[in-house]
């Protein structure tokens, strides 16, 4: 490793222990901790440094959008970020679970279809829906919890968003869609709440070529960095209705009609 190459490399490394470190104590950094990646080489640089930093095991992956002008700049239109184990939240029963956010950083909660790449993946990206259907072992209705400790996080950029684990703090899992392996996503009217009040409703067909050209992209993404989901994944595929901003104390609740509701209320993160 060259001397510049060294150098980079331990600015990433900072980066990455800044980022873990104010995630582990629960607390806001009020600038960017260090020098903020301009490309997806840098910021996902960074983002594998933090998984390896952070330690916990990795249970899915969520994916958002890059929008325009900055995918052209940066060669895609989509990126990911990780989702830890005990961030995942099952509550198929209709439970409201609790889910902690940065209340002085960036916090968001997302509308999305959470869908289960199965135990057995072979490393082949698949390019079709059926093809990419054949892949998966279930499908759910589901809610992503998006925070950071930098309250920039989204507003400077998709090479900072990735930095920080994508802006991921949980997913809340809802009930399976039932005839999940033949639904048209697109025929889906989904309906976002907050306080009782509905802020929003959309269907999947905004969302490029939807939840399964997600989990291609994911697929892709992974194996371009040599990561291992073979013992199965969930993806979490992009926010339908949109990203909305929420507050420590407020419910959300996401209604996908004709397949059930799924909601959370957003709580301020504390130390343990």
């Amino acid at each position: 490793m060259s001397s510049k190459e060294q150098a980079s490399h331990d600015s990433a490394r900072a980066v990455a222990g800044a980022f873990v470190a104010a995630r582990r104590e629960k607390r806001a950094l009020t600038t960017y901790p260090g020098e903020a990646p301009s490309d997806l080489a840098a910021a996902y640089a960074i983002q594998d440094l933090a998984i390896g930093i952070d330690g916990r095991p990795v249970a899915g992956w969520k994916v958002g959008r890059i929008n325009v002008p900055e995918d052209a700049r940066l060669g895609a239109d989509r990126l990911s970020g990780p989702i830890f184990a005990d961030s995942v939240v099952l509550a198929e029963g209709g439970e409201t679970p609790e889910m902690p956010v940065f209340a002085k950083g960036f916090a968001a909660a997302e509308a999305e279809f959470l869908l289960h790449v199965a135990p057995g993946w072979n490393g082949v990206v698949p390019t079709d829906d059926a093809a990419t259907r054949a892949v998966l072992d279930a499908v759910h209705i589901g809610i992503e919890v998006a925070s950071s400790p930098y309250p920039g996080i989204n507003a400077d950029g998709p090479p900072v968003t990735i930095s920080d684990f994508g802006n991921n703090a949980g997913m809340v899992v809802g009930p399976l869609l039932q005839g999940w392996e033949s639904a048209d996503f697109d025929a889906i009217t989904v309906r976002f709440e907050i306080e009782g009040l509905e802020i929003a409703s959309a269907t999947t067909a905004t969302m490029l070529d939807g939840p399964l050209g997600a989990v291609r992209f994911l697929l892709a993404n992974l194996a371009a960095r040599g990561l291992d989901c073979s013992g199965g994944t969930w993806v979490s595929t992009g926010a339908v209705t949109g990203v909305h901003p929420v507050t420590p104390g407020q419910d959300v609740l996401a209604h996908f009609d004709g397949h059930g509701s799924i909601g959370c209320k957003i709580v301020a993160a504390a130390p343990a």
